[in-house]
C-alpha cells in the first residue's frame, strides 16, 4: 500500500489455533453451536424485556443492553473464526482487520461499564431502596447507557487510531483467530512506545475504575445484608443480585487471566484460550445466567411457552 495508511500490506493472515483439520472441524461444530445459542439467548432476552411491562425496570434496562453489546461483541470475532475453521485462505483485509479492532474494543469496554452500572444499581435497590425510584430515574439510566457506550467509542477510536498511524512491513501473520491489538503491534516496524502506553494507561484505567465500582457496590451491598435480623431476609436480598454478581466475577476472571500473565509464548497460547472464553463462551452464558437464576424470567418463559403450545 501506499504511505497513505502508513503500511505495506494491503492484508493480514490470521494464524488461528494451529490444529489440525479433524480438530477444526470439530472446533467448527462447537464454535458453531455456541454461537447460534449466543444470538438466540440475546435476542431472546432483549424481546423479552421490550414485550413485559414486568422487565420495565433499570435493571432490565441496563440487562438489555448488555445483551445487544454481547451480540455485536461475538459477532465481530466468531463468524470470522468459523470461516477460518473450513477454509484454507484465513485471510482477512486491512480494512477488515481494523474495523473488527475497532468494534471489538467499542464493545469490550461498553461491556465493562455497563456491567459496573448494573452494581451500582443494586447498590441502590439494596442500601437505598426508598430513593430508588429517585436516583435510579430513567433520565440517569439513560445517561449511564449513553456514557458506556461513549467510554466504549472513545477508548476504541483511540487506539485503533493510533494503531492505523503504524507501519508494517515485517510480517503479515498474526498469531490470534482475530485481530486484537497486542499481537498487531507484534507485527509493526515502527515505533509502538506510544501504542502499548496507551495500552497500559486506557485500559488500565477501564479496568480499575469499573472493578472499583463493582466492589465498592458489592461492599455495601454485603454489609446491608450482613446487618439483616432475619435470615430469609438476607437470602432474598442476596438473590436479587446473584445473577449479576455471577456474570461479574466470570467477566473479570477471564480478564484477570488474560491480562496478568507473564509474557512467554506459553501465555500467547493461553491467551487465545481466554479469548475464546472471553469473546464467545461469555456472551452465551450471560442470559443464560440471568434466566436460570431470575424467577421473573423463568416465569415470563412459562408464559411464553404455554402460550406457542
Amino acid at each position: 500500500m501506499t504511505q497513505g495508511n502508513a503500511t505495506e500490506v494491503t492484508e493480514f493472515y490470521l494464524l488461528g489455533f494451529g490444529v489440525q483439520y479433524e480438530i477444526q472441524c470439530a472446533l467448527f461444530i462447537v464454535f458453531l453451536v455456541i454461537y447460534v445459542t449466543t444470538m438466540v439467548g440475546n435476542i431472546a432476552m432483549i424481546l423479552l424485556i421490550n414485550t413485559d411491562s414486568r422487565f420495565q425496570t433499570p435493571m432490565y434496562f441496563f440487562l438489555q443492553h448488555l445483551a445487544f453489546v454481547d451480540i455485536c461483541y461475538t459477532s465481530a470475532i466468531t463468524p470470522k473464526m468459523l470461516q477460518n475453521f473450513i477454509v484454507e485462505n484465513k485471510s482477512i483485509s486491512y480494512g477488515g482487520c481494523i474495523m473488527q479492532l475497532l468494534v471489538v474494543a467499542t464493545f469490550g469496554t461498553t461491556d465493562c461499564y455497563l456491567l459496573a452500572a448494573m452494581a451500582v444499581d443494586r447498590y441502590v435497590a439494596i442500601c437505598k431502596p426508598l430513593h430508588y425510584p429517585v436516583i435510579m430515574s430513567q433520565t440517569v439510566c439513560i445517561l449511564l447507557v449513553a456514557g458506556s457506550y461513549l467510554m466504549g467509542s472513545i477508548n476504541a477510536s483511540i487506539h485503533t487510531g493510533f494503531t492505523v498511524s503504524l507501519s508494517f512491513c515485517k510480517s503479515n501473520i498474526i498469531n490470534h483467530f482475530f485481530c486484537d491489538f497486542p499481537p498487531i503491534l507484534a507485527l509493526s516496524c515502527s515505533s509502538t512506545d506510544i501504542n502499548i502506553m496507551l495500552l497500559v494507561v486506557l485500559v488500565g484505567f477501564n479496568l480499575t475504575f469499573t472493578v472499583l465500582v463493582v466492589i465498592f457496590s458489592y461492599s455495601c451491598i454485603l454489609t446491608s445484608i450482613l446487618k439483616m435480623s432475619s435470615a430469609a431476609g438476607r437470602r432474598k436480598t442476596f438473590s436479587t443480585c446473584a445473577s449479576h454478581l455471577t456474570a461479574v466475577t466470570i467477566f473479570y476472571g477471564a480478564l484477570s487471566y488474560m491480562y496478568l500473565q507473564p509474557s512467554s509464548e506459553r501465555s500467547k497460547e493461553n491467551m487465545k484460550v481466554a479469548s475464546v472464553f472471553y469473546g464467545t463462551v461469555i456472551p452465551m452464558l450471560n442470559p443464560l445466567i440471568y434466566s436460570l437464576r431470575n424467577k421473573e424470567v423463568k416465569e415470563a418463559i412459562k408464559v411464553i411457552g404455554k402460550k406457542l403450545l
